[in-house]
Parts: C-alpha cells; sequence; structure tokens
C-alpha cells in the first residue's frame, strides 16, 4: 500500500530525530510491503527565517493533501523574544487549529528494562501503563480575550480559559472509548473546586458515564493527579483533561519513563473505533528542540521512532506494523543500548543516529 506522510522536521534536534523515524518507516515499508512517500513542509522558528510565519499556509495545504504528519520539534532561544510579534510556537497552535487536532493521546509505559532510569523506586514505576488524553484545541491556550496591556497602574495581561459543551464532551467521549479498549478505568481531571469551566467539565464527566457502564469512573483535582502520579502512578489507566493541565501532568508523567525522550504523542482528528478505524493526525515526540544538543548525534530519537509507531496504528490502521516498532525499540533496549539521556552504568551508550539505526536493524530481521 502506499501512504503520504507530511513531514515537518522542525527546529533543534527536531530534524536529528525525525530522520532517524524515516529511517524505521521505511525499514517497516520494506519488510511489510508499503510505499511511504514523504512531503516536507517548514514550521516553527526555520518557517520564521524562510517565510516571516511559524506556519506557511503551503505547509497547511501539503498536510491536508497528506495521509498523516510526522513532526520534529519547534522553538529555541534565538526565537525567545517575549515581545516577538510570531514565535515558534505559534506554528503548532496554528496547525493544530487548522487540521482540527482536538485530542492529544500521550501514552506513558515504563519498560522493565528501564526502571532504572528513573529516579523513582522501581517497585513505583514496574507496572506504569497510563494514556492521557488532552484536549487540544479550546481553553487558555486559544481563548479570547488574549492580550497585554499598560495602564496607568502598569502593565496588564489576560489569558481566558473557555470551554464549550461541544468541546468537553467530544474529548471525554475518546477518554471512555480509549479506556474501553485498555483496562476500563478513566480518570477525569479538573479543578471543579475553584474554575467554572471545570465545574461544567465535571457536569458532563457524570453524564456521558452513564452511557458507558462498563468504564469506572472517578474524578480527581489536578493537584491531587499531580501528586498521585508520584505516589501511585500505576493506579491510572487512561486520564482526560483540558488543555493546559494536560501539558503540565504529561511532561511531569514523562519522568516515571526515565526521559523526555522516551515519550510519544498522537493529535487526533477523531478517535479510531465503531465506524472508523483510523483518524487523521499529526504525530511528534513530547520534546522540545534541546538547541544545545541539535547537531551533535546526542538527542534520544526513540519519542519520535515511537511517535511514528503510533502514526501507524491511529491514522493508518497498520496495527503489525505498529507493534513491530514497539518490539524493536525493546529489543534494543534489552540488549544494553542507551541514548545519553538513559544511560546508565553498564550499558553501551549510543548516538541518535546509531540507535535509529540499531531499532531499524531489528524490524529488519
Amino acid at each position: 500500500m502506499n501512504f503520504d506522510i507530511a513531514v515537518l522536521p522542525g527546529d533543534g534536534v527536531g530534524p536529528d530525530v525525525t530522520d532517524e523515524a524515516l529511517r524505521v518507516l521505511d525499514e517497516v515499508g520494506e519488510r511489510f510491503g508499503h510505499r511511504f512517500m514523504y512531503k516536507t513542509g517548514l514550521i516553527g522558528g526555520i518557517a520564521i527565517e524562510k517565510s516571516g510565519s511559524a506556519l506557511p499556509q503551503q505547509t497547511i495545504d501539503t498536510c491536508r493533501r497528506c495521509d498523516a504528519v510526522l513532526l520534529g520539534a519547534v522553538g529555541g532561544p534565538k526565537w525567545d523574544d517575549p515581545g516577538a510579534a510570531t514565535r515558534p510556537e505559534d506554528g503548532l497552535l496554528a496547525i493544530r487549529r487548522e487540521l482540527k487536532l482536538f485530542a492529544n493521546l500521550r501514552p506513558v509505559k515504563v519498560f522493565r528494562v528501564l526502571e532504572d532510569a528513573t529516579s523513582l523506586k522501581p517497585e513505583v514505576v514496574r507496572k506504569v501503563d497510563l494514556m492521557v488524553v488532552r484536549e487540544l484545541t479550546g481553553g487558555l491556550y486559544f481563548g479570547r480575550p488574549k492580550k497585554r496591556w499598560s495602564t496607568s497602574r502598569g502593565r496588564r495581561a489576560v489569558d481566558s480559559m473557555t470551554y464549550t459543551e461541544k468541546e468537553i464532551e467530544r474529548i471525554l467521549r475518546a477518554g471512555f472509548e480509549l479506556a474501553l479498549a485498555r483496562r476500563r478505568r478513566l480518570c477525569s481531571v479538573d479543578k471543579a473546586n475553584v474554575l467554572e469551566s471545570s465545574r461544567l467539565w465535571r457536569q458532563i464527566a457524570g453524564e456521558l458515564a452513564a452511557g458507558y457502564p462498563k468504564v469506572s469512573m472517578d474524578n480527581m483535582l489536578v493537584d491531587a493527579c499531580a501528586m498521585r502520579l508520584i505516589r501511585d502512578p500505576s493506579y491510572f489507566d487512561v486520564i482526560v483533561t483540558e488543555n493546559m493541565f494536560g501539558d503540565i501532568l504529561t511532561d511531569e508523567a514523562s519522568m516515571l519513563a526515565g526521559s523526555l525522550g522516551m515519550l510519544p504523542s498522537a493529535s487526533l482528528a477523531g478517535i479510531p473505533g465503531g465506524k472508523s478505524s483510523h483518524a487523521f493526525g499529526l504525530y511528534e515526540p513530547i520534546h522540545g528542540s534541546a538547541p544545545d544538543i541539535a547537531g551533535k548525534d546526542l538527542a534520544n530519537p526513540i519519542a519520535a521512532i515511537l511517535s511514528a509507531g503510533m502514526l501507524l496504528y491511529y491514522s493508518l490502521g497498520l496495527n503489525r506494523e505498529s507493534t513491530a516498532v514497539e518490539k524493536a525499540v525493546l529489543q534494543v533496549l534489552e540488549e544494553g543500548y542507551r541514548t545519553k539521556d538513559i544511560m546508565t552504568k553498564g550499558m553501551k551508550q549510543a548516538g541518535t543516529k546509531e540507535m535509529g539505526k540499531l531499532i531499524a536493524g531489528r524490524i529488519k530481521a
């Protein structure tokens, strides 16, 4: 089968890790008889430099013509002026809006062989296998009014946290559907003791729960969730929450796996299931652009490679191929290879390119 994939390497280590994800995809295509055709586009800081926009219209058009999107990372200190009219991160917000990517899936699974790479006790992280479902196109990041201004009493700024019933319902439904396919436990996270939008969130969660009797749902305040992720992370199966809370909680949860370089993500325009076996989506590692190590063969490509694996599963419906990617990653880790961020005593350190070659090699084998 032939598939078109939009590739947006972005800034910093984005091109480094994306190259290795494509290497693995090419090996998957060779082994399983598929042909992946890549259409490259600009996003982030590099896009600002070359076009004046963090997300050129040409990139949007390219993505819309493809079956899925693979993204590296955006940003860096050279574009980090808080007074700048355009910032690299504007490209991320814009592409989510333009492609209607409302559901961000961030799996957190601790590989047994990496239990010693985390700062927590091995027995705490041993059974961690959770999925955070983050609402991606509403809340503080998109709400209006959103502005800064000066007054006679000094400078002021406002961000608005707004949600509609439709936005809340569709992301909660996505969480319930995913929970049905997993261990059937859903934790809805909010701040209902303070925020009016969270009270609406909790009310709608309760209403939807009645339609999913096989799923056990509980409500949890975001601060309590943050604490339990450290104290008892194996408690969680599926966590569903709004935009900003999900952004913060998933970065916290990444430390359970030892490094940001281990965690992939999928941003979907729908949730596979029911009448649909796949959904259009954008896939990216959750780490940033790490410009200090860009081009130095030090970045961990595993999150980007696992993101490509999620692309195979959620957007292309290639379940066997996605499983092959996960198994290849695990096999290389079991053989003792580690990038610098997850390196421990007695292991064999590998650079970005070597790690990509090793994983691609296990796909081939």
